[in-house]
């Protein structure tokens, strides 16, 4: 990190790293970083105090730390971070796959993560830690033994995920979809595909590309790479063959069931062909095995999918992979079924884009309810494409039974005249906790009620008011 080290009591080791003096863990390494609304410098003293074994801070402002505190000096605690984060790299993990795409990462990374772990010593990022700021606190603080880190990896800006991946130094990636997000800062699909595209720039020699074949832009983008730069490529996808010209798919899905005879979750069959590269990289058939995976909607169909192409590529057998997906539970605030007395809530409110919720409604439509409505929020980053995007999810919503239609919002008002356009009820309301005092008094007995927005109108207030009140 090219800095001082100015400690009493001599040498300390620590055991992962952290940003947030809340958030401190004993022995980790404190970063003073400098933010928009808050200097770490000022909380040092506090993360001391909850056991950090050193505070890294700017050695221009060393005058505002107690000069008994132990810190290191540097020129920038952000550059030093990152260098940290290099030279421990180089050590572990053994392995290292990055994940990213428009939506489905933290699904992805999760059951890829529990589908290694049947065979390896796996970690994997925590939450969502997967800007330039969280994917060193995720890769710090790996166990030094571990074989497999399963990374998610993401972007809001051009430039960002080339510096991650550099960062990651990834021996694989895993490149799920692209979608109509962060439109406002890319304005096309195109931009945006070539931003995720740019996971490749640290993806080492002989590196292996996981990539769906269904979306036109991952299949744009894969082919470039492997035509500039070689390599392998583990093609997966829903739709049954390759995209033209290439090698058949590694993995791929029959006989699927989506829900259950009505009830949430999937059952599908997973099979390997005799051209599926499997463990060790060798050529592998084997028996196709039943998939019965708890989540809900093909989409994670899609991610689960994705997650065993991956697994089966580095060398978890089919059995293990089955094993893993029926054990699969959604993270927080991602489609989570949560009952509130005598009804269901289905919890999708960590975030939103046009693709996600399409698939949202479409999955909660087809499980059974006396009644089936929704709360949904403004979808944010559009930019001038923003009012048709909501007037699509208005229509969708109304089209697939969902009455009344809730938003949430200000760019939710299209949605909502939309959804009364096809003749749903409906209801607007400019803040998250004025839908949330509705959505406690509108719900009953038999209700499904989906609750999804972009996480700046935090949603999440209106399934915490439900359930209390329920």
């Amino acid at each position: 990190m090219d800095g001082r080290l100015l400690m009493a009591g001599g040498e300390s080791l620590f055991s992962g790293a952290a940003i947030d003096s809340r958030q401190v863990r004993a022995g980790e390494l404190f970063f003073a970083l400098r933010g928009t609304r808050a200097d770490g410098h000022g909380f040092v003293g506090a993360a001391l105090e909850r056991g950090a074994s050193a505070a890294v801070i700017d050695r221009a402002r060393a005058g505002d730390v107690d000069a008994d505190a132990r810190r290191i000096e540097v020129a920038d605690p952000f550059v030093a971070l990152h260098a940290l984060t290099r030279h421990a790299r180089r050590r572990v993990p053994r392995h290292l796959v990055g994940v990213t795409g428009s939506a489905g990462k933290t699904t992805t990374k999760e059951l890829l993560a529990a589908m290694l772990a049947r065979r390896f010593r796996t970690a994997a990022s925590p939450g969502n830690l997967n800007n330039l700021y969280g994917f060193p606190l995720a890769l710090l603080g790996v166990a030094d033994d571990t074989e497999w880190m399963v990374a998610e990896l993401g972007m809001s800006e051009p430039g960002e995920l080339r510096r991650i991946s550099e960062l990651a130094r990834p021996d694989a990636v895993v490149l799920i979809n692209v979608r109509p997000v962060h439109l406002e800062f890319f304005g096309t699909l195109e931009r945006i595909a070539e931003a995720k595209a740019e996971i490749f720039e640290g993806l080492q020699p002989g590196g292996v590309v996981i990539a769906n074949a269904d979306d036109p832009q991952v299949v744009r983008v894969t082919r470039r790479r492997i035509a500039e730069s070689g390599g392998e490529v583990a093609w997966y996808g829903m739709a049954g063959s390759p995209p033209a010209g290439d090698h058949e798919l590694t993995l791929r899905v029959r006989d699927l069931e989506c829900p259950v005879s009505g009830q949430p979750g999937s059952r599908f069959v997973l099979e390997a062909g005799p051209w599926g590269r499997g463990p060790g990289g060798a050529t592998a058939g084997g028996d196709p095995v039943e998939i019965r995976l708890p989540l809900i909607g093909r989409h994670n169909v899609e991610n689960c999918l994705a997650a065993a192409t991956a697994a089966y590529r580095f060398g978890v057998p089919l059995d293990a992979i089955a094993e893993a997906a029926a054990a699969a539970v959604p993270a927080q605030w991602r489609g989570v079924l949560r009952r509130a007395g005598e009804a269901l809530v289905y919890d999708d409110s960590y975030n939103s884009n046009p693709d996600a919720i399409a698939r949202a409604l479409e999955a909660v439509a087809q499980l059974p309810a006396k009644r089936r409505w929704a709360v949904l929020g403004s979808m944010l980053e559009l930019g001038p494409e923003g009012p048709r995007f909501h007037r699509e999810a208005g229509q969708c919503a109304a089209r697939l039974g969902f009455d009344p239609v809730v938003g949430v919002g200000e760019l939710a008002r299209e949605m909502v005249a939309a959804a009364a356009a096809e003749g749903a009820g409906t209801a607007w309301f400019a803040t998250a906790a004025e839908a949330a005092s509705f959505a406690s008094k509108e719900i009953r007995a038999g209700d499904l009620l989906l609750v999804k927005g972009s996480r700046g109108v935090g949603l999440e207030v209106v399934v915490d008011h439900v359930l209390a009140r329920s």
